[in-house]
């Protein structure tokens, strides 16, 4: 391995198991860009061409190994039907349905995760992604991010992260969640993107059963990004789900990086597992103390944020812990 190796090399060297000199450092840094630009959320979302002009404009500021392509959690409902009403820009969208259902079915009339994936903003991401791809001429990684199953099985049966449900109650969507994962994370790494974020920001009490199940849902879609010469990163944003499911997933061989939020014990936890294995994924507000000292002891493969950093962030501050960090 090279003395200071790019960070594509590193994500390479981690494709074969192989841990890196320093940890990668990719925040996920996006919604800032519509600061940056100055519009709207929404508005930003749909623009590649604003998105592409306000990433290259923060790629000269911040310190990281990667640029945040496209991250939004609700791209994926959009795209099967969905329409999403904006309040505001500081409040989630609200999901509505053209056919609403029942809490834990699946509503009437969505699309197919091939047609899906041709449909909504798709599209924008791949585009922002190719338009980079020819744009930054260094090794800069080129980031996005997908719903993992449980995540966007529990938006289409109309779950939140705070209900108490079971792996059994996500079931009559898990297999087109699973799908629409599948094809919108081929559609990114076919643009040309080096690092795909699994996020799962919801999560119920899984048993080795059902950990197994997911596990298996999982798999295409971790064997497609790994064929495209990408890496895989599983994001369990919930911190307590992280750490009540613990035994069952730390006891799995996963294709990917596991990244549980910096939040939880999960990552002392794991101390025995090999480096090239394991990142850390720290709060999106940045505002844990001792962040860079923990970091420092766990000697991660990759260090990120539990989801997108708010458009509020000083992106000085954001420079100047990830300088630390990376020192």
């Amino acid at each position: 391995m090279a003395e200071n190796p790019s960070p594509r090399q590193m994500a390479k060297d981690l494709l074969q198991g192989i841990a890196p000199p320093r940890p990668l450092l990719l925040p996920i840094v996006f919604s800032l860009g519509a600061r940056v630009e100055n519009l709207p959320l929404r508005s930003f979302l749909a623009n590649p061409t604003k998105i592409t002009n306000a990433l290259r404009q923060i790629r000269g500021r911040l310190p990281a190994d990667g640029v945040t392509c496209y991250f939004d959690p609700f791209v994926e409902v959009e795209a099967l039907g969905a329409a999403l009403r904006w309040s505001s820009d500081d409040q989630p969208p609200a999901i509505c349905w053209p056919a609403p259902a029942h809490k834990g079915e699946l509503p009437q009339g969505l699309r197919s995760p091939e047609d899906a994936v041709k449909a909504g903003r798709i599209g924008v991401a791949a585009e922002v992604i190719r338009r980079l791809n020819s744009l930054l001429r260094d090794d800069t990684l080129l980031m996005a991010g997908v719903s993992g199953p449980f995540t966007l099985a529990a938006r289409l049966v109309q779950f939140s992260d705070q209900e108490v449900f079971s792996a059994d109650d996500l079931y009559p969507a898990f297999d087109l969640s699973a799908a629409m994962m599948t094809q919108v994370a081929s559609a990114l790494v076919e643009a040309g993107a080096h690092v795909i974020f699994i996020y799962e920001d919801v999560m119920p009490r899984l048993s080795a059963e059902s950990c197994e199940n997911w596990a298996n849902r999982l798999s295409p879609t971790f064997n497609i990004i790994r064929f495209y010469g990408a890496l895989p990163v599983l994001l369990l944003t919930n911190s307590a789900a992280a750490d009540q499911n613990f035994e069952v997933i730390a006891n799995r061989e996963w294709e990917g990086i596991l990244c549980p939020a910096l939040e939880t014990s999960f990552p002392e936890r794991l101390s025995g597992m090999e480096t090239a294995r394991l990142g850390v994924a720290l709060p999106a507000a940045l505002l844990a103390p001792g962040l860079v000292e923990r970091i420092r002891s766990l000697r991660p493969a990759i260090v990120t944020t539990s989801g997108d950093v708010p458009a509020s962030t000083d992106i000085k501050q954001l420079a100047a812990l990830f300088e630390e960090v990376h020192h």
